[in-house]
């Protein structure tokens, strides 16, 4: 086995430094040894913002200068204010010429400051070649072109030098007039802003300078802008990237040369404050790093990362790490099981190494961190999730073999010795006719030593519960009853009043829901069980009767036995199932030694399973139904059902949560034990991200869509995970359905569309667990006289309008930037992904209704109603 593991670690080590050498594939590209004729100069470090500061330091003005003087002959400034006026006075020590800028648009008192002190440092230095008023002022419509055109004329009168104001090549050949009030065309040419791709990006600057000087014959053109971005937003076919970046500047530079152009570099160095106000992109178009450092060489190849023989060994360091430690508790798994899951933990070492790189090289603002800090959270509880549903798959295909597989017991006609069982019934408001035929089903067992307790517990009306007590009255030898007319402990109370009217004698107790037909053999297959002393509890599955009644019980009955047929068994191989009050058998000792029920949890069943392997109890799981009972009745009680069981299950960590960290020695739960408890309840919580995430997407979405350039598209790195892991959901649930459920493929598709279904009701009912101490009232909507749709639709009326709204934003974003960058359209993908839970929601509901009626009919009242205990049920994850 230790071979097969190294030959797993080999391989996936191959893949791994393959996938880091696709990503970073050479680029041959001819070098450029030249001085840059001009660039466009600001000079914000990280943390330094123009609106509001801190502003640069004089010194650090100096030392960009330094370092542009290396390379570059002029410096193009946007601004005379916030220190900036110094720069001629400083570029004049390194023999570099500057032209000034005045930032003029609508705030009139400022735009008086830069004509006043551009006017003076123009006047003053004789380094300063030219002036430019304005920059884009009239793309932002800031101002008007008379306007603009008034400022202009002001400085040509005042100075000897060229004057000009900077506009992008369509707004000037917009507007001739502003041609005419100009000394020269400051044009601003941006390729990825058309969405050019990058190997057509430099010819169709010269095109554009070609259609100006066509235009304005008479007048000189500078390129007052010109560059590509290193990191961003992707836009039409512009891919921001360091090797384009490098690539377009290396054209651009030696074709400037050849033709004698007078231009300007956008821009020195990055600008992480522009993120704030042109997006991501806007951050990363120097070809200086903020911190300084040049971004790639002018000569030689170039390669998108440059250092990825680091990350690629890291990667494959962490993945062997992961690993290792997997390997070393993986010994009952056969080959390709390990190879999957090591392959699993290898992608999530990739994905890691990934995020912190980028992590390392993004600007990132105050909101940008919180945003950021966010994403990465629900990045990593996605990866424990994808872990534990991994492992889970994996444990349940390529197992040698089960260590706790129970099976029904044959039955030794030598035994003499059956302990006693007391059953306990609790019920509350059933249907008397139904609880009777329980009665009836326990009554049958094939068991020597018997006795049922029935418990009724706040039942108001005598002509439900007076029927039950008569039936019970003429079989007083094996059932007792008893009325609670107030039981303010509801379910848990009334078992703990059934364990204290048990017999003396009876060593096991047994709990039924009201609603379940047992098969005679139940107790006898079971109960030699507790031959073992450390047994503490038996537990057969749920399971139900009525599937055959409707497609909607059809599709919930099947998604029950995903849980019963997998999750249970796979826990039961670490001693860590959960209890559930219906087909349960505890050791009475055990019971009473750990505190009896719990009153205060509304899924007392679960909670008391988990104290009894604290106490070192132990479980058995059998899987074979022994009983069957009712399904709920309608998409609501399938809701309420599953609402409870999340809701109990945060009472239940807010109690436990310190038996459940790995280092407590209080109890004497396992590592195992503790693990499936918690990653058990995992996927729930996951339910209430997403359903957090959904309502921030939302307020993103609009946004995006009011504030554009307020609000940034989340990166690709972050959402495609999420679309990712969506898919291997499916792909998970497919193949282990098929493999251990064996139901039908349409059965398997329903049923999955039934849990997916409840993924708001799951993520409500644990954040309510998580913020209240009391479960919240839900009114059902009471729609009896209106249209089976209308009632299907009201039974999910949160579900549809979360659907509505995010299939509203996904093709809002798409209809107005999805042609624009790739985020945007992995921005509408989350969305629509994010909207699955809510149609499945939706489609639950109205197939729950329309089978009983035609479209428009009135639903059915079932055969049987079935209320329920507001606390009957149980809690598993």
């Amino acid at each position: 086995m230790r071979l097969q593991n190294l030959g797993i670690l080999a391989i996936l080590a191959v893949a791994t430094t393959a996938f880091w050498v696709a990503f970073n594939q050479p680029r041959e590209e001819a070098g450029w040894n030249g001085r840059i004729t001009g660039i466009s100069y600001s000079p914000y470090r990280t943390g330094q913002n123009p609106n509001g500061g801190p502003h640069p330091t004089p010194e650090q003005m100096d030392e960009d200068l330094r370092i542009m003087s290396e390379r570059v002959d002029r410096v193009r400034v946007y601004t005379t204010q916030d220190g900036q006026n110094i720069v001629p006075g400083l570029a004049q020590k390194y023999d570099m010429t500057v032209t000034l800028g005045a930032w003029v648009d609508n705030r009139k008192e400022r735009s008086e400051r830069e004509v006043r002190d551009v006017v003076k440092l123009a006047r003053t230095h004789h380094n300063v070649d030219r002036v430019i008023v304005g920059n884009e002022a009239l793309l932002r419509a800031e101002l008007t072109v008379p306007e603009l055109i008034q400022y202009i004329r002001r400085v040509r009168d005042q100075v000897q030098l060229p004057v000009s104001t900077a506009e992008t090549w369509d707004v000037w050949l917009a507007n001739p007039e502003l041609a005419q009030a100009v000394d020269f065309i400051a044009v601003q040419i941006l390729p990825y802003w058309d969405g050019t791709e990058i190997g057509q990006a430099v010819e169709s600057v010269f095109q554009r300078y070609q259609q100006l000087r066509r235009t304005f014959p008479d007048k000189k053109i500078v390129l007052s802008e010109v560059g590509w971005p290193s990191d961003g937003r992707m836009r039409l076919e512009s891919v921001p990237s360091r090797v384009n970046q490098a690539s377009f500047i290396r054209q651009f530079l030696a074709r400037a040369d050849d033709w004698g152009l007078d231009y300007y570099v956008i821009e020195a160095f990055d600008q992480p404050w522009k993120h704030s106000t042109e997006g991501g992109v806007g951050a990363y178009w120097g070809i200086w790093n903020s911190d300084r450092t040049p971004k790639f060489a002018f000569q030689g190849t170039l390669i998108e990362r440059p250092q990825w023989p680091l990350l690629a060994g890291l990667s494959v360091a962490l993945g062997a790490l992961f690993s290792l430690v997997f390997f070393r508790r993986a010994q009952h798994l056969r080959v390709p099981g390990r190879f999957l899951f090591a392959g699993i933990l290898q992608g999530l070492a990739i994905g890691t190494v990934w995020v912190g790189y980028v992590t390392a090289t993004k600007y990132l603002t105050p909101s940008a961190m919180l945003v950021w800090g966010v994403l990465v959270l629900s990045m990593i509880l996605l990866a424990v999730i994808l872990l534990a549903e991994g492992r889970e798959m994996i444990d349940a295909l390529w197992s040698k073999a089960m260590r706790r597989g129970f099976r029904p017991l044959k039955v030794d006609p030598a035994r003499q010795h059956w302990p006693k069982v007391s059953i306990h019934l609790p019920i509350y408001n059933e249907p008397p006719q139904m609880v009777m035929q329980t009665i009836d089903s326990l009554l049958r067992l094939d068991y020597p030593a018997l006795e049922v307790v029935v418990v009724d517990n706040n039942t108001k009306d005598e002509d439900v519960w007076r029927p039950v007590e008569a039936y019970c009255a003429d079989k007083t030898d094996r059932v007792k009853f008893l009325h609670i007319p107030h039981c303010p402990g509801f379910k848990a109370q009334a078992l703990n009043i059934a364990l204290a009217n048990t017999a003396p004698d009876a060593e096991i107790v047994g709990v039924v829901d009201s609603d379940y037909l047992v098969q005679a053999d139940w107790l006898k297959s079971l109960v030699p069980y507790f031959d073992r002393k450390e047994v503490g509890f038996v537990q057969a599955p749920q399971d139900h009767r009525d599937a055959h009644v409707s497609p909607f019980k059809r599709m919930i009955n099947w998604e029950y036995a995903g849980f019963f047929n997998i999750g249970m068994v796979q826990r039961n191989e670490d001693n860590a199932i959960i209890q559930h009050g219906t087909m349960t058998l505890i050791r009475r000792q055990a019971l009473v030694e750990t505190g009896q029920w719990g009153e205060w949890c509304i899924v007392e069943d679960a909670e008391l399973g988990l104290r009894l392997l604290e106490a070192g109890w132990e479980s058995v799981y059998v899987n074979h139904s022994f009983g069957h009972g009712l399904s709920p009745d309608s998409f609501s009680g399938f809701k309420r059902q599953r609402f409870r069981w999340a809701y109990g299950a945060v009472q239940i960590l807010k109690r436990h949560w310190r038996a459940l960290l790995p280092w407590d020695r209080s109890t004497k739960l396992t590592g195992a034990q503790r693990y499936h408890f918690v990653m058990g309840w995992l996927p729930w919580f996951a339910d209430a991200l997403s359903v957090v995430l959904a309502v921030l997407g939302l307020v993103w979405t609009a946004g995006l869509l009011a504030f554009p350039k307020h609000f940034d598209f989340p990166l690709s790195i972050f959402l495609a995970p999420t679309i990712a892991v969506f898919a291997f959901k499916l792909i998970r649930f497919f193949w282990l359905y098929s493999a251990k459920v064996k139901c039908e493929f349409g059965d398997c598709v329903r049923a999955g569309v039934a849990g997916l279904a409840l993924t708001y009701t799951i993520g409500y009912a644990m954040l309510s667990g998580l913020f209240t101490r009391k479960l919240p009232f839900h009114r059902t909507p009471k729609m009896e006289d209106k249209p089976a749709l209308v009632q299907a639709l009201a039974m999910a009326r949160t579900e549809a309008v979360m659907l509505v709204l995010l299939i509203a934003g996904g093709l809002a974003i798409g209809l107005r930037f999805g042609t624009l960058d790739r985020e945007a359209w992995v921005w509408s993908a989350t969305l629509f992904v994010q909207a699955t839970p809510y149609a499945a929601a939706v489609y639950t509901a109205v197939r729950d209704a329309l089978p009983k009626v035609g479209l428009f009919g009135r639903l059915r009242k079932p055969a049987i109603a079935n209320p329920g205990d507001p606390s009957s049920a149980d809690a598993r994850p």
